[in-house]
């Protein structure tokens, strides 16, 4: 049980914590953005990451049929979405003081992200496919194996702002951080890419 825990925590940590546009657009928040607002986004992010879990549960109980279609679309619409949001960043205006007045991504903006990130889908679905926990109920084994994932994930993801907060004090200055700000939308634009090529 215990080297299964550390299993899926490990696949947990690399899966959600990876470099790719959710944790890009985290950091970029975080870069750009007050602390409270960052938080928000987290929050949101967080949240629609509950959703994605509970309907990964879901596509293994009997709707896998509908997961290959699905994936598509959800491609499709989270592409679209990613791209406005890497927009909104990168066009931010001013540090940290000027920026706190600025249409920044907050609760809604997080809980949509995640809930059209087929990467989330994905990694969910292998997560509760490969790793569930041994236990001898199926639905505890999946509620424990849930939990567990969404505790990687607050850790994680709450790393990913506080590093782009970090980097937020190193680049203080109104051009640096738009500079910082500009950076992280291309990365956020580069996984997406990268992403969609893995995909074919």
């Amino acid at each position: 049980m215990f080297e299964s825990l550390l299993t899926l925590i490990a696949a947990t940590a690399l899966l959600l914590g990876s470099p790719g546009p959710a944790p890009m657009a985290l950091a970029a928040v975080g870069a750009g953005f007050p602390l409270r607002q960052g938080v928000a986004f987290l929050a949101g992010i967080l949240c629609g990451l509950v959703w994605v879990m509970s309907f990964a549960a879901l596509l293994l109980k009997g709707l896998l049929t509908i997961h290959d279609k699905f994936m598509v679309f959800m491609q499709v619409i989270a592409a679209l979405y990613m791209i406005f949001l890497a927009y909104n960043i990168a066009t931010a205006s001013g540090g940290l003081n000027e920026s706190s007045h600025t249409s920044a991504p907050g609760f809604w903006q997080g809980f949509v992200f995640n809930l059209i990130n087929p990467k989330a889908y994905a990694a969910f679905v292998a997560l509760f496919s490969s790793f569930l926990l041994p236990l001898e109920n199926s639905l505890h084994a999946l509620l424990l194996t849930a939990v567990c994932c969404f505790v990687v994930a607050v850790l994680v993801d709450g790393a990913w702002l506080l590093a782009g907060r970090w980097l937020q004090g190193i680049f203080s200055k109104p051009r640096q951080g738009r500079c910082l700000r500009v950076l992280f939308a291309s990365l956020m634009l580069t996984t997406l890419l990268i992403a969609a090529i893995q995909s074919h």
